[in-house]
């Protein structure tokens, strides 16, 4: 099958996706002092109120991995969305706290289907020898979305949180574009026994020469089965993935929710450090394209522990930085690496699992990251509550993405292999 404009289309409306994705989990961070001067919190009580969407996506993950094999990709997309807009609607008009921390925690749940489902959907639509490459371009929606929470935080903020929060809901809009830009995955069709409707997506998707008298079939494994992932080797690989993404998010996640304000502990305004953030989203892009390009090359694991190990060093630049332009180039080097690393790792954890329990197997990793999501911003929070310091609290955090390096190197390599 070569790679075509169906293929493109798909990707482009995953793409956004993701950035919606992006711009809806940082969009409180932007907004944050408005926020708690709105409805009259603490410090802790906003640290609670960032992470109650990621809180909402622990369980949610584990719900929407299943589902998103039973019932498909396309459907789990639409109704993860659906759900997403709904309840995000709603904490628009949250009298309180209390009404604010529910609704962030449902919407949470609910949007964990479309984390759960992005990328192995995608990887189910491609040629073999595009997968790679393709996949990780895909990632690169991510500082898009965290252009478009700094950019809607600029343009809105004015007008209030809510008027933040009313934007990100109106995005769930386009769960519609995916309707009709993304088929089902044929995977998932064969998988249902439905060989002539998987048939018709890879015609659709450019595929020649099909024999269409010969049914399709997909390992024969329970479809959303989690007991299936923790037997023999797909048990050690289901455990080994979902440290990775809680020691991966936890550096990453640790230090992006707190950036503003660890920058500001040196001396930029609050201005400049959205400012600051935004460049450094720049600096995200071309980050993925070079992943893109390489592990398409090298494959996957020689570039994520690559990118992972050098990350760690911006880190630790940026940590030891003395002057304004030192801070630039630590955040640029461990934004430009760490998230073409994420790029590959996004990519990479679809591939580890068989159809059948693709989506379930991706949802457990997406588990892991939302308790490190949940968990980080709170603990670097009491640190720097407790005056650990800017250099000690970036060192912490940093630990976490050398310590992710070391177990990717146990995982089997999956580049110019065909998803089963």
């Amino acid at each position: 099958m070569p790679l075509t404009a169906a293929h493109v289309k798909a990707g482009a409306a995953l793409f956004v996706a993701f950035a919606i994705e992006s711009w809806e989990m940082l969009s409180l961070t932007y907004i944050a002092a408005d926020l708690q001067h709105s409805l009259g919190i603490t410090t802790a009580q906003l640290g609670l109120v960032i992470s109650a969407l990621f809180l909402g996506m622990i369980p949610g993950a584990l719900v929407w991995g299943p589902v998103a094999d039973r019932i498909g990709r396309q459907r789990t997309c639409m109704w993860s969305f659906a759900g997403y807009g709904v309840l995000t609607l709603l904490s628009t008009v949250a009298p309180n706290y209390q009404v604010l921390m529910a609704t962030r925690l449902l919407s949470g749940f609910v949007f964990a289907g479309v984390f759960a489902i992005t990328f192995p959907y995608f990887e189910e639509l491609l040629p073999v020898r595009n997968r790679g490459r393709a996949a990780v371009f895909l990632a690169a929606g991510w500082p898009i979305g965290v252009l478009a929470a700094v950019a809607v935080a600029a343009l809105f903020g004015d007008h209030g949180w809510r008027a933040v929060v009313a934007v990100s809901a109106a995005a769930s809009l386009w769960a519609l574009v995916i309707r009709r830009w993304v088929p089902e995955s044929p995977y998932w069709l064969a998988q249902q026994g439905r060989s002539d409707e998987a048939y018709d997506v890879l015609a659709r998707l450019g595929a020649t020469d099909l024999d269409r008298d010969r049914p399709l079939t997909v390992p024969g494994l329970k479809a959303g089965s989690i007991l299936g992932l923790l037997k023999g080797s797909l048990g050690r690989i289901t455990i080994i993935q979902i440290a990775v993404n809680f020691l991966f998010s936890w550096g990453y996640w640790g230090l992006q929710t707190w950036l503003p304000t660890l920058l500001q502990e040196r001396g930029l305004s609050a201005s400049s450090s959205l400012g600051f953030v935004a460049i450094s989203a720049v600096f995200m892009i071309p980050g993925y394209l070079s992943a893109s390009w390489l592990t398409g090359r090298f494959g996957r694991k020689k570039v994520f522990i690559g990118y992972v190990l050098a990350a760690a060093a911006g880190g630790v630049y940026f940590a030891n930085a003395s002057t304004l332009t030192e801070l630039y180039a630590g955040i640029f080097g461990l934004s430009f690496f760490s998230l073409g690393a994420w790029g590959v790792w996004d990519t990479w954890i679809g591939e580890l699992y068989p159809s059948p329990v693709r989506g379930v197997g991706y949802s457990l990793g997406i588990f892991g990251q939302r308790v490190a999501n949940t968990v980080a911003p709170s603990l670097v929070g009491l640190l720097l509550a407790h005056a650990s310091g800017f250099s000690t609290t970036v060192i912490f955090i940093d630990l976490f993405l050398v310590a992710t390096a070391v177990l990717g190197l146990v995982l089997p390599e999956t580049e110019g292999k065909e998803l089963q």
